[in-house]
């Protein structure tokens, strides 16, 4: 009997009927190419039409062309797409799986930089993000959104679209007419309520009379901006009721934040509990007729069915649990949920790859984005593969080598596999960071390669076994920052965060690095009972953590624990003074020398590679292949490429 009661059970939404409750709902890919949707689009919805998907709704679609805020949008609006619609919607289609488009205009939330015209918007308020003074919308310019919506609905249905989804939340001039923080309008699309929602009850008839009765039509809405002036769960009922009484919207679907003041509300990192937003389905659900669509970062199928079962949703959309799993729900409704590649909701590859404007892809998994690549065949089949290392490099490059037929045996030197994954993990709000090894080792079981822990390598037992190819994994260690001599109380976060070093008292941390080294021992430290100041040379302590959407929450638990932060400072020397430790600094932007005197300084700076056994392997018989931090130590997404890379080229 299945553990679940609701999530494979068929439900109709209009004139579909799904298969199941699981929506890979809308998220931007940055897959298009000059406006146009490609191959690269077509393969990664069809690899989770593949994978068991229920309903597939893809990235926006933009319906004028004055909406241009990011460089690779799909121009909707442009009848040149209807091809790769094409190519698209037969992908999917050919797995059984309905297919939706969604239709947006940012409004606003855009920069003209790509477009070279005015952004619009209800009303002239900049965007905080974009800071750009929009231009407020004429009358004759509202119906030619209207219109444009109708079009790119055409093409849609030319397309072989089974319906389209109208975006009214996060980031749409729709959502800016909804919300009374944006509409300052005094005509009949300003004021109240039913004014403001007089444009998306326009569109929502101009896109019917389009349709017609055989596709469908959702709008997905903002239940909480959470701004100051902005829309409330109140009112976003209210608006659902409205959709609703119109009699021509099939579904309602939900989202939270605004993308750019509260963006990291609506792509949640792990530092937020999931199921964080399903309050707002839930109202909403109350409130209607139709199907209710629930987000919030599920990425469990347990987790989704119970949040089906509790009545807080029809549907639950499951996008990075999809994204790192193309096969997410199929492996659930088989009865092997644990075998399912866990989302880590680290937003490294997805989030904030995409916020560096690159194509989504996943930390976990290294064949998102590129599964309109083939891969080639192994140019020699079971060979004989050593991997020394059982960090995510070593431990991928293991578990492909054997999914592609390959004799593969792991050696680990340390009692436990992960590399420096566990200490990572080991961090206040962090511990979901670890799944990233928990899958990689349940995989290499499944796959059977032969893992050895607590068994460190030599250049001569690899040589006495002769094997057909050597991957070394063997990563990096902490490496002393020239400024700091000898001194005992100056430490990397790693003796921190392994146990070598306890800090007490005054703790300076020096962030090099920008990521979750520094902050996380920072807060583990003041957790600790530690007083702590946080100093780097860049403009913003954990510079990075702004693409992952962590520097919210960050800035937010730093001032809980009263830790300081120092920015445009660079560490001179370091001397002793007793116990205690005086730093000298430089402030970069202007030259002033500083110091500071601490009981402690902790080191997050950048890692030696550790490639003592390289060296010595120089001039084998065969192959020797590095990876990962042993290479140059970076990030995990490039220890889990690189072993996926090296195992496919055997």
């Amino acid at each position: 009997m299945s553990r679940y009661t609701h999530l494979f059970t068929p439900l109709r939404l209009g004139p579909l009927v799904v298969k199941n409750r699981v929506v890979f709902s809308a998220h931007l890919t940055n897959y298009a190419a000059d406006g146009m949707p490609t191959e690269q689009h077509a393969a990664y919805y069809a690899a989770r039409a593949a994978g068991g998907a229920g309903l597939i709704i893809t990235e926006e679609h933009s319906t004028h062309v004055t909406d241009w805020p990011y460089e690779k949008l799909i121009h909707g609006f442009d009848p040149r797409v209807i091809p790769g619609y094409r190519r698209i919607t037969d992908a999917v289609h050919a797995h059984g799986v309905p297919i939706l488009a969604q239709l947006n205009h940012n409004g606003g939330q855009a920069s003209s930089m790509f477009s070279r015209l005015p952004v619009w918007a209800p009303s002239p308020l900049p965007d905080p993000l974009f800071r750009e003074v929009p231009k407020a919308l004429e009358l004759h310019e509202i119906r030619s959104v209207v219109d444009g919506y109708a079009r790119v609905a055409e093409h849609c249905v030319a397309g072989g679209f089974d319906g389209v989804e109208l975006q009214c939340s996060h980031s749409s001039i729709v959502r800016g007419f909804l919300s009374p923080a944006t509409n300052t309008r005094t005509d009949r699309y300003g004021g109240s309520l039913e004014n403001r929602a007089r444009l998306l009850l326009e569109i929502v008839a101009a896109v019917r009379a389009v349709l017609g009765p055989h596709q469908a039509l959702g709008v997905r809405l903002c239940g909480d901006e959470l701004i100051e002036g902005g829309t409330t769960i109140d009112e976003a009922v209210a608006v659902a009721q409205l959709c609703d009484a119109t009699g021509q919207v099939d579904y309602i679907n939900t989202s939270i934040g605004v993308a750019t003041a509260t963006l990291y509300m609506i792509e949640a990192s792990m530092q937020v509990p999931p199921g964080y937003a399903m309050f707002i389905p839930s109202a909403i659900r109350e409130a209607v007729s139709i199907p209710v669509v629930g987000v919030g970062r599920f990425k469990d199928p347990l987790q989704a069915d119970r949040a089906l079962q509790a009545g807080q949703a029809d549907l639950i959309g499951v996008v990075r649990g999809q994204i790192a799993d193309p096969d997410f729900v199929r492996k659930a409704r088989a009865g092997a949920a644990a075998e399912i590649r866990t989302c880590l909701s680290c937003n490294q590859e997805c989030v904030g790859r995409m916020g560096l404007n690159r194509w989504l892809g996943c930390i976990e998994n290294p064949r998102t984005g590129r599964e309109a690549v083939a891969l080639p065949l192994p140019t020699r089949r079971s060979q004989r593969v050593l991997v020394v290392g059982g960090g995510p490099a070593g431990l991928q490059a293991a578990v492909t080598a054997a999914e592609r037929g390959h004799n593969v045996t792991l050696f680990e030197k340390a009692d436990r596999l992960g590399g420096q994954v566990p200490v990572a993990a080991s961090v206040p709000s962090r511990a979901e960071f670890l799944d990233i090894t928990r899958n990689l080792v349940a995989a290499a079981q499944r796959v059977g390669v032969d893992v050895k822990t607590s068994h460190e390598v030599t250049a001569e037992l690899l040589r006495a076994e002769a094997p057909d190819a050597v991957v070394l994994a063997t990563g990096a260690v902490p490496n002393r920052p020239w400024w700091a001599g000898d001194l005992a109380r100056v430490v990397d976060v790693r003796d921190v965060l392994e146990g070598r070093a306890a800090p007490q008292g005054q703790v300076v941390v020096v962030d090099e690095l920008g990521f979750h080294q520094a902050t996380s021992v920072a807060e583990l430290l003041a957790d600790r009972g530690c007083t702590v100041e946080v100093m780097t040379p860049g403009m913003v302590v954990g510079q990075d953590l702004g693409i992952t959407l962590d520097l919210e929450t960050w800035n937010v638990k730093a001032a809980t624990r009263a830790i300081t932060q120092t920015t445009d400072v660079v560490p001179m020397g370091a001397t002793a003074d007793g116990d205690r430790v005086v730093l000298q600094l430089q402030h970069h932007p202007t030259g002033t020398d500083l110091s500071r005197t601490a009981d402690w300084v902790v080191c997050a700076v950048q890692q030696r590679a550790d490639d003592a056994l390289w060296q010595q392997l120089q001039g084998t018989p065969f192959p020797v292949h590095r990876i990962g931090d042993c290479l140059a130590p970076r990030r995990a997404h490039a220890a889990v490429v690189e072993g996926h890379r090296v195992a496919v080229s055997l």
